[in-house]
């Protein structure tokens, strides 16, 4: 069957990347679901490979069910985490793309779906609606091919990513990017200048940060609430780290900022962005997670 060659196959990869992603909020657990998928298809025996009508939808349910057995596990794996596990951050394709498109980030598209406000939504859902939702939601998969994955009726399946839309809930007007990518400026430039007024007229009042160090590097390991002390332990960072340069970056296909010292990424801080000033800051500093990061610039 022609829909079987090796390079149809191989072209089902970038797809399945995106999907994986998504479930897990993590790159390289993604790149390691896809591949454990594409080892099960060629353990198949050939005449068995040779039944098989559609190998993308059999590598996408099975790439589900092996995202939804790592949505299982990362529960309990993040209850032992040191302070909050935010997803992974994602630099811009353009910024860091080696040529040889072996990345796994190289594949991905960077959409409202991968904006780490919808990414940290998605991370409130339980495994089974996050999958629903996901599939459904984001990628069009009818419920029939859930079902599959989830092993339930696609009555069930749709009644799954009904309870994972309610916990998106209504979502404020999207910001324009370039919106975005003026107030995230701003945020920059009193941050350099440690202008914590400029800083707190820039948060909302009632901002939340969230710091993701992953007990590797020192940082906060509760949310801070409210926009004045935001700014103040903004410009407390500043005053430790004389030489911090701060760079403006797309940050899962949104504008955000990058934090390098010494010539090494350190963070990477994401932003929602309401009537002009900032709701929420998503900083990733745990370095196991800054990998693609590291051929930033």
């Amino acid at each position: 069957m022609a829909g079987t060659s090796t390079d149809e196959i191989a072209g089902e990869r970038r797809q399945l990347i995106n999907v994986a992603y998504r479930l897990l909020g993590s790159l390289a657990e993604a790149e390691d679901a896809v591949q454990e998928a594409y080892t099960r298809w060629y353990a198949l025996p050939p005449s068995r490979r040779e039944e098989i009508v559609s190998p993308g939808a059999w590598l996408t349910t099975v790439t589900g069910r092996i995202c939804l057995d790592v949505l299982g596990s990362a529960r309990a794996r993040r209850e032992r985490y040191v302070g909050a596990w935010l997803p992974e951050p994602l630099p811009d394709r353009a910024e860091w793309d080696h040529g040889d498109g072996t990345d796994p980030a190289d594949q991905m598209v960077l959409d409202e779906s991968v904006a780490m406000a919808f990414l940290v939504v998605l991370e409130s859902m339980t495994p089974a609606e996050r999958v629903a939702f996901v599939l459904h939601d984001v990628f069009r998969y009818p419920f029939t091919e859930i079902a599959g994955v989830l092993g339930r009726t696609p009555a069930a399946c749709k009644q799954l990513a009904a309870s994972a839309r309610r916990r998106v809930g209504v979502a404020h007007a999207p910001v324009t990017a370039a919106g975005q990518a003026d107030t995230v400026r701003h945020v920059k430039q009193a941050w350099e200048t440690k202008n914590i007024a400029a800083l707190v007229d820039l948060l909302d009042p009632a901002a939340v940060m969230i710091a993701d160090g992953g007990g590797m590097v020192g940082t906060v390991l509760r949310p801070i609430e409210g926009g004045a002390r935001i700014a103040q332990y903004m410009v407390a960072i500043a005053d430790k780290a004389p030489g911090l340069e701060l760079l403006e970056r797309s940050v899962n296909g949104v504008p955000g900022l990058v934090a390098q010292y010494a010539g090494v990424v350190t963070t990477v801080a994401s932003f929602d962005v309401a009537d002009g000033r900032v709701t929420r800051i998503w900083a990733v500093r745990n370095p196991e997670k800054l990998g693609p990061w590291a051929q930033d610039g």
